[in-house]
C-alpha cells in the first residue's frame, strides 16, 4: 500500500496559526502562574512538557514544533539562572533545556504520525465501506442491459465523481457520463494504448489500465476523485470484474440463443423430411404403376422412368437429410461389425453412377482383404457425403476415384477428385461445422455440414477423415478416410513383417 502523504493546504494553514496563537496564550499563562509560583526549572520543565504533550494530541505538526521551540526560550529566559536573560550558568541546565527541546520534538514526531496513521486509518475505512457499497450496486445492475453510461453512473454516485469515461475494448466503445470533457476521454485512449497509469492532480483527472489474466481489455478515468492512491485501483479492479460479468452474460446469451436456433433448425429439417417421405412413396408406387399397368410408347416409359428414377434420388436425398441432422445433434453411436469394404461401397457406387450421368466412378483396390470393424449404415451415409462433395466440386465428365489401400495396420480410402484445389487458407477449417468455402457458396446450395457428419462418423468408427495434401494439391481435392482392421488381420500383417 502506498503511503499516506499528507497535503498541506490553505485550510490547514489557518488551521494551525489559531493553534498557534492558542499555543502562545498557553504559554503565556503557563509562565505567569509558573513566577507566581516560584518553580524551579525541573517543575516549569515538567509543566511545559505536558502542554507540549497536549499540544500534539490537539494541534498539527507546526503548532506543536512552534511550541515546543517557545517553551525551551520561557524555560531559558524566566526559570534558568540568571533569570530574565537568555544566559545559561549552569551547563546542567543546558543539557536540560536541550534534553527538554530534543525530547518535546521526539513526542511531537511521534504523535504526529500516530495522528497520521490514525487518519489513514480512518480514510481506508471510509474507501473501503464506499468500495463495498459500489460493488453491491454493481452486482445489482441487469448484465443485459449494464452497459453505456449506465455502467459508470454507480462510480459517480458513490465516490462523488464529476466525470467518468470507460474505453471497453472488447466492443471498442467509448461511454462517457457526467458531462465528461474531452481530454478525459483522450487520456483515456491513451492510458490504454500505452498501458501507463496516471494522475494530473491540477487538472483533478486519474486514469487507470483495465486488465483480465494480464490482457489489457479497457481503461477507465475519472475527474474529481479524492485520494485516487488509495481508490483509483480498486475502482478500476471492480471495472474490470463488472465488464468481464457482462462480455461473459452477453457470450453465454449468444450461445444460448445459437443453441436453441441450431436446435429449432434441427427439428424443422427433420420435420420436413419426414413429410416429404409420403408424398414420394406415393410418387413412387404411382409411377411404378403406370410403367408396368399397360403398353406405354417409348417416350412415356422414358418419362415414367425419369420420374421413378428421380423420386427415388429425392427419397434417397430425404433420407440423408434426416440421418445428417440426427448425427450433427446427437452423439454417433455405431454398430460394429465385419464388413467388405468394396461389397459396402458397390451400392453407394452404382447409386452415384446413376445420378450423376456426367461423372464417373471408379473403385481401386490396392490391397487382397480390405474387411473392417464398421457400421455398414453409418459407412455408407460418410461415403455418399464425400462423394456428394467430390462429384459437386470436380470438373465435368471427371472421373472421381476411390482407392482402398493397407497404411500402417489400417484400411485407408481415398477419394480422389479432378477440379479446382482447396485454398491453403480453407483447408484448416473446411471439417467445420457450417463451414463453406468461396467454391462452395458459388457451387450451389448446400449446409456445409456434409464433410462435419463424415468426419463425426469416422471418429465414431475408430478412424480419422482428413485431407491428403500430397494428392490432392495439384489436380484437385483427396480426402482419406481411414478405418481400423480386424485383429485377426492386424496379428497377420505383423506376423508377415
Amino acid at each position: 500500500m502506498r503511503a499516506f502523504k499528507h497535503r498541506i493546504n490553505g485550510h490547514e494553514i489557518v488551521w494551525s496559526m489559531k493553534w498557534c496563537a492558542c499555543a502562545i496564550a498557553a504559554v503565556g499563562a503557563l509562565t505567569i502562574c509558573g513566577l507566581r509560583l516560584h518553580l524551579s526549572l525541573a517543575a516549569a520543565s515538567f509543566c511545559f512538557m505536558l502542554l507540549v504533550v497536549f499540544q500534539s494530541l490537539a494541534g498539527d505538526l507546526l503548532s506543536s514544533v512552534f511550541v515546543s521551540i517557545l517553551a525551551v526560550a520561557c524555560l531559558d529566559y524566566f526559570f534558568a539562572l540568571p533569570s530574565f536573560s537568555f544566559m545559561v550558568e549552569s551547563p546542567l541546565e543546558i543539557l536540560g533545556l536541550v534534553s527538554f527541546l530534543i525530547t518535546a520534538l521526539i513526542i511531537t514526531h511521534l504523535v504526529t504520525r500516530v495522528r497520521a496513521g490514525n487518519e489513514l486509518y480512518r480514510l481506508q475505512q471510509e474507501k473501503l465501506r464506499l468500495l463495498y457499497e459500489l460493488a453491491h450496486k454493481l452486482l445489482a445492475l441487469d448484465p443485459a442491459t449494464a452497459e453505456g453510461s449506465r455502467f459508470l453512473e454507480p462510480f459517480c454516485g458513490v465516490f462523488g465523481i464529476k466525470a467518468a469515461c470507460l474505453l471497453d475494448a472488447g466492443n471498442a466503445e467509448v461511454y462517457m457520463t457526467g458531462g465528461a470533457p474531452e481530454e478525459l476521454e483522450e487520456r483515456t485512449g491513451d492510458a490504454f494504448l500505452h498501458g501507463n497509469d496516471n494522475d494530473d492532480r491540477e487538472k483533478g483527472f486519474s486514469v487507470r489500465c483495465i486488465c483480465v489474466r494480464g490482457r489489457r481489455t479497457g481503461a477507465i478515468g475519472f475527474e474529481g476523485l479524492e485520494d485516487p492512491e488509495l481508490t483509483a485501483g480498486p475502482l478500476a479492479a471492480l471495472a474490470a470484474a463488472n465488464l468481464e460479468r457482462t462480455h461473459s452474460f452477453a457470450h453465454a446469451s449468444q450461445a444460448a440463443a445459437t443453441a436453441q436456433t441450431e436446435s429449432y433448425r434441427s427439428a424443422i429439417l427433420d420435420a420436413l423430411a419426414h413429410e416429404f417421405k409420403t408424398p414420394l412413396s406415393t410418387i413412387l408406387t404411382a409411377a411404378g404403376a403406370i410403367r408396368e399397368g399397360g403398353p406405354l410408347g417409348p417416350l412415356q416409359r422414358e418419362m415414367a422412368e425419369t420420374v421413378e428414377s428421380e423420386a427415388a434420388r429425392l427419397g434417397s436425398l430425404t433420407s440423408r437429410l434426416i440421418r445428417t441432422a440426427r448425427l450433427e445433434r446427437e452423439e454417433v453411436k455405431p454398430w460394429l461389425e465385419l464388413i467388405d469394404l468394396p461389397s459396402v461401397l458397390a451400392d453407394t457406387m452404382a447409386q452415384y453412377n446413376r445420378m450423376e450421368a456426367d461423372r464417373h466412378i471408379l473403385l481401386v483396390s490396392e490391397c487382397e482383404s480390405s474387411e473392417v470393424m464398421a457400421d455398414p449404415e453409418l459407412l455408407r451415409l460418410a461415403v455418399s457425403q464425400l462423394l456428394d462433395n467430390a462429384c459437386k466440386y470436380s470438373l465435368t465428365g471427371s472421373t472421381v476415384t476411390l482407392r482402398i489401400s493397407r497404411e500402417n495396420g489400417s484400411i485407408a480410402l481415398r477419394i480422389l477428385s479432378v477440379g479446382n484445389p482447396i485454398p491453403p487458407g480453407e483447408r484448416s477449417r473446411i471439417f467445420d461445422r457450417f463451414y463453406r468455402g468461396i467454391d462452395g457458396r458459388s457451387a450451389g446450395p448446400g449446409t456445409g455440414l456434409g464433410l462435419y457428419v463424415a468426419r463425426k462418423i469416422a471418429l465414431a468408427l475408430g478412424g480419422n477423415l482428413e485431407l491428403d495434401n500430397e494428392l490432392g494439391t495439384a489436380n484437385g481435392a483427396a480426402f482419406k478416410l481411414t478405418l481400423p482392421v480386424t485383429s485377426n488381420e492386424r496379428d497377420a500383417v505383423v506376423s508377415a513383417v
